[in-house]
């Protein structure tokens, strides 16, 4: 992984989260990936303003994250399940038709590493990242390892420089 930091970002800077787990059958109590992408966020120091579950419907997804963006002072929406190809799953389709602007290096990315783990699997996940109504939108798969892997190798690192940057500040 590359540490060269061209442009450090300020420190003590903290990102307003939501977070989304779209899922059937997950609760507040089995939620492993929804959980863990808030204590990752909070250790960090980032504010979490919103955590809900959704089920994998495309117009509630959409219908939430229309609700968050609506709030000035959040940041970035981060959701995760409903990536793959089964028939539920959703996600994909009901985000990337509301993205104003792609980041197409966060799914090239999170295929790639997630490659190294899982070796040609990786072909089967639509993560997706972009801007809505300026906020910072993430769409992770499910998995409790997929959501490490994005959050620690490629969220965090660059969560703030990215709203920062979406925000003219950069």
């Amino acid at each position: 992984m590359a540490t060269n930091n061209p442009c450090p970002d300020p420190p003590l800077h903290r990102v307003n989260c939501a977070v989304i787990t779209v899922s059937d059958t997950r609760s507040f109590d089995n939620d492993k990936s929804g959980n863990f992408i808030k204590q990752s966020l909070s250790n960090a120091g980032h504010i979490i303003s919103s955590y809900v579950i959704v089920k994998d419907e495309p117009e509630q997804i959409r219908e939430y994250v229309q609700k968050l963006a609506a709030d000035p002072e959040l940041d970035a929406i981060i959701l995760n399940g409903g990536t793959g190809i089964a028939p539920r799953d959703t996600t994909y389709d009901a985000i990337a038709a509301l993205l104003e602007k792609t980041l197409p290096g966060f799914g090239e990315m999170f295929r790639y590493l997630s490659w190294q783990e899982v070796g040609s699997r990786a072909i089967a996940s639509r993560a997706v990242a972009g801007i809505y109504q300026n906020k910072l939108v993430f769409s992770l798969p499910g998995s409790s390892n997929a959501v490490k892997l994005a959050i620690e190798q490629l969220i965090q690192p660059e969560i703030i420089h990215l709203v920062r940057q979406m925000q003219g500040l950069h």
